[in-house]
This record gives structure tokens, sequence and C-alpha cells, in this order.
């Protein structure tokens, strides 16, 4: 049974025309011409428990209007949306129940208060049993390494580790369903991966569904098995990132290393994009040949020491839909 089940889910706002000037002052008092803007336009998909989900599409896709009424913050203009068997924004004391969200820009905590302070608040909010919230701080405690923060104010923690203790906030009652957007943002490559793998973590020992919206695409790459794609308010792709890989990915690289000299190193189906020594990197197009094709013909030809196939970036396939409309 699916946690999240959304059918032509649609959230429309008015934008009222402002005129401009002394003039435009008096005409807006009694003009009220607008547009509408098509926030989320029919968009429909379910998502299973336990998957972890990365959500993603440029400034204004209508990512942050879809997580808002997934979360209860909006009433959509149209359209179905349940989750947990509950509607977010008529149901909103037990739902909240059963959720928990992490803003990358915002916080959770109390700001002037020490982290502990705020965690012992939330279990009184969130009526959470001792035991239980001992033991989820217990083990927080250690997965998050929040012992040299927990006595700080929130406002003097730095941006990790202010992170690390929303984190833990939004995990503290147990939630089935975790919201992070942009966890990482502004984090160095160290924290990043602290917090990759806690997200990894909670996601498969305690089969909590996450849904993850981001414009870091290296955390979807890292993450997520499957991916949403929306823009101007349509959701363009759903699939496993793997497929979208295969689908949209372009050109993939082969790097070879010789075992010797050859006076050349061309080979029908691929094009030599660079050349080191005994070291040559082929570009080849999906779906013109596999990997495997290609290896077949090197391999007949030349004496090979070693090979690597390298995929294209995600941030690469992404921006290829975007630019070229891919998926219209």
């Amino acid at each position: 049974m699916s946690i999240i089940s959304v059918s032509g889910l649609s959230k429309y706002f008015k934008v009222f025309k402002h005129h401009r000037g002394g003039l435009g002052a008096i005409r807006n008092l009694f003009s009220r011409q607008h547009s509408i803007v098509r926030a989320v336009d029919d968009i429909s998909f379910e998502i299973e428990p336990g998957e972890l989900v990365g959500y993603i599409g440029p400034n204004g896709a209508g990512k942050s209007t879809t997580i808002k009424m997934l979360t209860g913050l909006l009433v959509p203009t149209s359209g179905e949306l349940l989750v947990n068997d509950l509607i977010p924004w008529k149901e909103r004391q037990t739902y909240v129940a059963r959720v928990g969200a992490v803003f990358g820009q915002r916080t959770t905590l109390w700001w002037d208060l020490p982290v502990i302070e705020s965690l012992n608040l939330l279990q009184h909010i969130y009526k959470i049993p001792k035991e239980n919230f001992e033991a989820n701080l217990e083990e927080f405690h250690e997965t998050l390494e929040l012992g040299p923060f927990l006595d700080t104010p929130v406002r003097a923690l730095s941006l990790g580790q202010r992170m690390r203790a929303d984190l833990c906030a939004a995990l503290l009652h147990n939630p089935d369903l975790l919201f992070l957007d942009e966890p990482t943002i502004g984090l160095d490559v160290v924290a990043k991966e602290r917090i990759r793998q806690f997200i990894q973590k909670i996601n498969h020992e305690r089969n909590t569904t996450v849904i993850l919206t981001t414009h870091d695409l290296s955390d979807v790459e890292k993450l997520c098995q499957r991916v949403m794609i929306i823009d101007q308010g349509k959701l363009l792709f759903d699939g496993e990132l793997s497929r979208l890989k295969d689908k949209f990915g372009g050109q993939r690289e082969l790097v070879v290393d010789f075992s010797e000299e050859y006076r050349t190193y061309e080979i029908a189906g691929a094009t030599i994009t660079a050349q080191t020594d005994l070291q040559v990197t082929y570009a080849f197009e999906r779906g013109m040949i596999t990997a495997s094709e290609l290896i077949g013909r090197l391999s007949a030809k030349y004496r090979i020491r070693d090979l690597e196939v390298r995929e294209p970036e995600i941030e690469e396939t992404v921006r290829r839909i975007y630019e070229e409309r891919l998926l219209e």
C-alpha cells in the first residue's frame, strides 16, 4: 500500500497586475486584473513505504509548492492527495505526528536554547515515550556526533552542526515519512558525506520513506534509486535513476590502458576524445553500441591492460533534458 498517493494534483495562484506611477496607483485601487500561474499542473504519482525519492527541477518548477501541499501547508486547487491515508491540510494534528521535515535554510529548533533543551521540548510536543526518546537520542548522539554541541545554543552552531541537530529533531518521534529540502546546502565535502550516510542509514534500517528535494544532484546520485523531474508545474519524468541515464544520458566514455604502443588507436563505433601515453579515452553513443561490444572490438584488435566505463554525470543528463526539452 502506498504511503503517498497523488492524483491530478494542481495548485494555481492568482497574480494581480500592478500598474506603476501616480495614475497607476489609482488604477490599482479599482482594477483587479490578474493572470493565473499554474505552479503545479495535474501531476500524479505513488510512493511506496521505504522508498528514497529525489524530487528535482529548476527554480520555479513547482517543487516547493508540491512539498507544501504534501506537508499540509498549502491546500490544492484540485486533485486528490493522501499521505498515510490522511489528508494533510485537513487532519494536521494527526498527520504531523507521523512525518518529519528538514529544510536547509530554516531550523525547527529554538534559536536561543541549547540543542538538548530544544530536543527535550520536542519530546513533550510529540508526546514521545521516555524510553523511545532516550533510545533515539542515544542512537543519534552516536551516529550524528552530537556530543560536542548538545549544550550549545542553536544560534552558535555551524551550518553542518545545525543540520545534524535538525535531522535528530526531525526523527525523534519515529516518523514514517521524512521530507528533506536541500539538506546539504552550503556544507563542505566531509559534512555532506556524513549527512548522506545518516540518511541512507535511517532509510535502510528504519524503512523511513524519504523525499529529497535538492539542487545538488550529487545528493540524488548518491542516495536515490528513483527520481522525479518537474518543470513548469508538469511531472516530466518518474522512474529509476538508471533508466533516466540510459534514456537521456547521451555519450558514455570508455577509458582504456593499452599494454603497448600502437600506430593508431581508432576503433569503429567510438571517437577518441583524449590520449595520454598508453591511455586513450573513447566516447560512444548510448543506443548505438554497447560497452561490451566496444570492448570486444578493442580486445580483438589490441592488447589491453585495464579499462573503465564512465557514465555521464547526472548534472549533465538533467541539463540536457531542460535545455533540449527531451521529455516533451
